[in-house]
């Protein structure tokens, strides 16, 4: 199974503070949610699920949406979420079972990533969590549980996980026939349905989840704690795919659908689904500028307070703007980094311009000239200089044999996914109690 990704074009990803605003006011956190009594709402093999869980979940979902968590909200949304929960519960306890450990630093990297592709800044999450009432463990608990599932399925998966070099060639054989063709770069948030009777409930959750969507929640935040494809720890992204590679129904609306736009549920085998058409292109025919780049990261040792930040920090960004008024080559840059034991390489690899966020560095490194270095850029664990080496106008629409061989083992461990969970769901024993779903 294709592995969380990790961002190492650091300020490509992270919300980027300039020097001047990374001193600014911090928000005032609202009041603390009020204690409530715990019941139990459901039972999984013998494992409780609490009328806390679902909650701490409900909050969860309005903080990613934004949406205020009134008693309506809940009850729109706590059934799901309960069958969410349910779900989970079987899982980790295959994980369990198979007596797979997600060590700490996994669920951190994992968190940094969702952080990343939504302009969070380091510890942002965690923040946005607390201010909202919203226990730390929820999300950990999820992300332990998605990360375990995945070493699952690669187990279940066996030698099956290993893409031959005979199915990549005949995959890009296919894909030459296409060339010129439409595809699309597509988000997907999946909500199953495992039960006939419960199809209005999952219909009436994905609505609530595209009206907050269309109120401008992020995609990928929501996909990362709702859908329950493997896709959720990426935002739900699928990448580029083409119309064959798509349930008939998704195919004819992405066909129609303009750039950005959300889809009402979609009715797939399994449940519903809600996409994201992100973009459009024909197979094999697209330009863009790609950049080679070399950096310098000088970490933070604790997070940025920007109210009070520590000693070690204003030395960090006076080190930084030094080396941005020293260096004036690609050849300074790779010396520089080694000189201070930057934890990121100093040559982030190839790194499309139009995929850069956010727009501010987009626009600086479009015309920063060979011989300048950025100026210090301010996250909260830690401050970047960039020089960009080169500029070359690529055909980027043609995938490698890497984005095949990902495109290839993304469709074998969902399908896995999907008939693994049924036949859990199938030999457990649910209790559902009154009060819950």
């Amino acid at each position: 199974m294709a592995e969380n990704r990790r961002c190492w074009l650091l300020l490509a990803c992270l919300l980027v503070m300039p020097v001047t605003a990374a001193f600014g006011a911090m928000p005032m956190k609202p009041p603390p949610p009020a204690v409530q009594s715990t019941q139990i709402v459901a039972v999984v093999n013998g494992e409780v699920i609490s009328n806390i869980d679902v909650d701490n979940r409900a909050r969860l979902f309005a903080l990613s949406t934004g949406m205020p968590l009134t008693p309506d909200v809940i009850e729109r949304i706590k059934k799901q979420i309960l069958r969410q929960l349910i779900d989970e519960r079987l899982r980790m306890q295959e994980v369990q079972r198979r007596k797979i450990v997600i060590p700490d630093k996994a669920i951190a990297a994992a968190i940094h990533d969702i952080e990343s592709r939504n302009g969070l800044p380091a510890g942002g999450l965690r923040q946005k969590l607390a201010a909202d009432g919203v226990s730390q463990r929820t999300l950990i608990d999820q992300i332990r549980t998605q990360l375990g599932w995945g070493q699952v399925l690669r187990e279940q998966l066996g030698q099956q996980v290993n893409i031959s070099d005979a199915e990549i060639a005949e995959r890009q054989r296919i894909l030459a026939q296409q060339v010129g063709k439409p595809e699309y770069r597509v988000g997907e948030i999946f909500v199953p349905v495992e039960d006939p009777a419960a199809t209005a409930d999952a219909e009436r959750f994905a609505e609530t989840v595209i009206a907050e969507l269309r109120r401008g929640a992020a995609f990928p935040v929501v996909a990362a704690q709702f859908s329950q494809n493997q896709t959720a720890l990426q935002g739900g992204e699928l990448g580029w795919v083409q119309a064959n590679q798509l349930d008939p129904e998704v195919a004819r609306l992405v066909a129609e659908m303009p750039i950005g736009a959300i889809s009402n549920p979609v009715k797939v085998p399994g449940g519903f689904s809600i996409v994201t058409l992100q973009g459009k292109r024909d197979i094999g025919r697209e330009m863009g500028t790609v950049l080679s780049l070399r950096q310098v990261f000088l970490p933070f040792t604790a997070a940025l307070n920007t109210q009070a930040p520590t000693e070690q920090q204003k030395q960090t960004l006076d080190k930084a703007k030094s080396i941005a008024a020293s260096v004036h080559s690609c050849e300074q840059m790779e010396q520089a980094n080694k000189a201070n034991n930057s934890p990121r390489p100093a040559d982030p690899g190839e790194v499309r311009l139009e995929a850069i966020n956010p727009a501010t560095l987009r626009q600086a490194l479009a015309t920063l000239p060979p011989d300048r270095t950025t100026q210090p850029l301010v996250t909260t664990d830690g401050i970047a200089v960039l020089i960009v080496c080169s500029r070359e106008q690529k055909n980027v629409g043609q995938e490698s044999n890497d984005q095949v061989r990902a495109q290839l083992l993304n469709d074998r461990v969902e399908l896995t996914s999907r008939q693994l969970i049924a036949d859990l769901r199938r030999r457990a024993r649910i209790d559902i109690r009154s009060g819950g779903a």
